[in-house]
């Protein structure tokens, strides 16, 4: 795939797809990566479907509701990003596409969730965030470690469970990839 063409769809609000030459990375195996900003010194994103253990009051004491926390990716792991359907809410938002933002006054934020004006299916949190220097990711792309698709799933994965996201990509690919959508995590458990 030319370089140009790559840029030209490596545009935000897109969406990376790992693929099983990923295998082994705990980072990125298995992982959907939606795509928030694109400039030319780099990209950055937040895996969308590895949700961890703990939820946002567990990790913030202002914080009095349960909210699930994502691993965002592997830069800046201990700071928290966050992506919401709630712009007209929250002052300082980014838009990204659509009814998508990220950032915003995290203030603003914790205030919202703690009086219930801001629900859980219009915010997501992510810890780290995923980044690429200067033409990494389309060096990464064009090795075939990633393929990248139009946000098929719009806004709807904010809402929707991710567990099988990945899976639900490879088989949306199918061709060679189809047969991947149903590998075991490990192929040693094969």
């Amino acid at each position: 795939m030319e370089l140009f063409f790559i840029l030209e769809l490596m545009k935000v609000g897109k969406i990376l797809v790992a693929t099983p030459s990923i295998i082994g990375d705990v980072n990125f195996q298995r992982s959907v990566v939606f795509l928030v900003d694109q400039k030319e010194t780099g990209t950055v994103g937040f895996i969308i479907n590895k949700k961890l253990d703990y939820t946002l009051d567990e990790v913030m004491e202002d914080v009095n509701v349960k909210i699930p926390i994502y691993f965002g990716g592997p830069v800046e792991e201990d700071n928290l990003f966050f992506i919401h359907k709630a712009a007209e809410l929250i002052p300082n938002s980014i838009p990204i596409l659509n009814d998508l933002y990220w950032s915003g006054d995290y203030k603003k934020v914790i205030e919202l969730i703690n009086s219930k004006k801001l629900k859980e299916n219009q915010i997501r949190f992510f810890l780290g965030y995923t980044g690429w220097g200067k033409n990494q990711l389309e060096d990464e792309i064009e090795g075939k470690s990633w393929v990248l698709v139009e946000d098929s799933l719009k806004s709807d994965w904010i809402t929707n469970a991710s567990e099988g996201l990945w899976k639900e990509q490879m088989t949306a690919l199918g061709g060679k990839y189809l047969i991947w959508s149903n590998a075991p995590e490990n192929p040693n458990w094969n």
